[in-house]
């Protein structure tokens, strides 16, 4: 019997890595575990060419949480660029958790139940451990978990705020070029506290599309990327622009009517465009 668990993506709203407290909504771009039991050993694969580490820290998590001496056998499918400021990471961590923990039950029943919470803690537990977050990215897991948007104090894995975000078109452009966040300057982040803070406020407050834009052009002076990739879009008629994470990707906010402008503006750069839709729905299962 498998169990597969589609998880989607995220775009970055706020940044949490300046002071701690953060901002996502779900994309549809997905990551999709595919979970078996089997006698022995954990044996993980990916369509893509990534390292498995992560995958098989989730799944080591899930069967110490239970104390349960078993063989799983995971395969993830992604239409999700890695190392992208996507939210890869934490969308992986969730489908794998969730898709082992929902295997385990069906075998052994209610014993290993586990809440959402438990769930989305677990996934983020294992992110860290892997290294492939620097705040545990309770702001992006969260958004990617539950969908829609979330507002989060990520030290203390708080949901301030969440949620549906309208429908709109979401553009993302992709350099060529891949950013891991592990790898990110932290201490010239960390400079722009009082003013990702500003943009912080913006959010709780319900301004999304402002916080969105000045917290994406922050990010940018501080990891040296191109601003005139956002301001090029907000030109053209984007709602909101700015950078996705720690880069390199950079997510815009569109209507229909301004959409044509958007990729217009975007074409003179090297790379690709991602034209996708928020996700309101979040992480679930959809076959076992």
């Amino acid at each position: 019997m498998k169990t597969i668990v589609k998880s989607p993506g995220s775009a970055t709203v706020i940044n949490a890595i300046a002071t701690g407290c953060g901002s996502a909504f779900g994309i549809r771009r997905y990551v999709t575990a595919e979970v078996e039991l089997k006698s022995s050993n954990i044996i993980c694969k990916s369509d893509k060419d990534v390292d498995t580490s992560l995958m098989e820290l989730c799944v080591k998590s899930v069967l110490h949480k239970f104390d349960i001496d078993t063989g799983v056998k995971v395969k993830i499918y992604s239409d999700l660029p890695v190392a992208s400021g996507l939210s890869s990471s934490s969308a992986t961590s969730n489908a794998v958790v969730l898709a082992t923990v929902s295997a385990l039950s069906k075998e052994y029943g209610p014993d290993c139940y586990m809440s959402d919470v438990d769930v989305l803690n677990l996934a983020i537990d294992a992110s860290l451990e892997a290294g492939v977050t620097i705040t545990g990215a309770f702001d992006d897991a969260s958004a990617s978990f539950f969908g829609g948007l979330t507002v989060t104090d990520n030290m203390n894995r708080k949901i301030l705020k969440k949620q549906d975000m309208e429908e709109q078109n979401i553009l993302i452009y992709m350099p060529d070029k891949k950013s891991l966040t592990a790898q990110s300057d932290i201490l010239k982040m960390k400079l722009l506290s009082p003013y990702v803070k500003l943009a912080f406020d913006q959010a709780l407050k319900g301004d999304i599309y402002k916080a969105l834009t000045l917290n994406g052009l922050l990010y940018c002076a501080a990891l040296e990327f191109n601003p005139n990739i956002a301001l090029d879009a907000l030109s053209a008629g984007a709602i909101a622009a700015g950078l996705s994470g720690t880069g390199p990707s950079f997510v815009a906010v569109t209507d229909d009517k301004a959409l044509d402008n958007v990729l217009d503006s975007w074409s003179s750069y090297e790379g690709n465009i991602i034209h996708t839709e928020v996700d309101n729905e979040g992480t679930k299962e959809i076959l076992s």
